[in-house]
């Protein structure tokens, strides 16, 4: 949440409790900056990709304020707020990978400059062995995707210069990019809304 220019979070990692929390959460972070939904501008919502499971939850939520408050949708990559996370780093590219299970990955690389982020190319489901960086871009890579790292092409190992592979995506991050994204105008209508899975199929016989 961004007031006055200060952005407030709260953030927990909590497997498979996601309905539980996420309302208390966001109630608990309303109250304290004295603020109602028709305060907002906007709501900034995680559009994947992720679990099949995890997105629906969020889309839900997010909708569901939207509607009320008659508010816009601002969606904003997971990977994407991974990388941004990592906007301070040395290297000039930065690697968002997640574990997509089934042995596979999702994953994008992102360019850095000016304090800023941008995708080369597209986000991408594949198996490790098949995560292909272009050769003149060595980076820094996130993300729990990287516990694969062996698993990849030699010359992607190559290119990865260092990784952590304990960066989960955060509202602090997700919140920069959303008002960069709010002042280029690019929002859209809650029903208009549904998130990026890449992956066609949820299951698995």
């Amino acid at each position: 949440m961004s007031v006055a220019g200060e952005i407030y979070e709260k953030f927990e990692l909590l497997p498979r409790l996601h309905t539980q929390f996420i309302l208390p959460m966001i109630k608990e972070l309303m109250q304290e900056r004295d603020l109602r939904f028709s305060d907002l501008d906007a709501v900034a919502v995680g559009a994947g990709p992720g679990s099949f499971t995890g997105l629906r939850i969020a889309a839900g939520v997010a909708q569901g304020i939207a509607f009320g408050a008659d508010l816009p949708l601002i969606p904003v990559s997971t990977l994407a707020t991974m990388a941004q996370q990592s906007i301070k780093s040395e290297e000039k590219y930065v690697l968002s990978c997640l574990d997509a299970r089934i042995n596979e990955v999702y994953w994008a690389l992102y360019s850095i400059s000016e304090d800023a982020i941008e995708l080369q190319g597209e986000e991408q489901l594949c198996k490790p062995e098949l995560v292909d960086l272009t050769p003149d871009k060595p980076c820094h890579a996130v993300g729990n995707g990287m516990h694969f790292i062996k698993q990849m092409p030699a010359q992607t190992q190559s290119l990865i210069r260092s990784y952590d592979s304990e960066v989960y995506p955060q509202a602090a991050a997700m919140t920069e990019l959303a008002i960069r994204y709010f002042e280029q105008g690019l929002t859209m209508t809650p029903e208009d809304f549904s998130p990026t899975y890449l992956r066609n199929k949820v299951t698995q016989n």
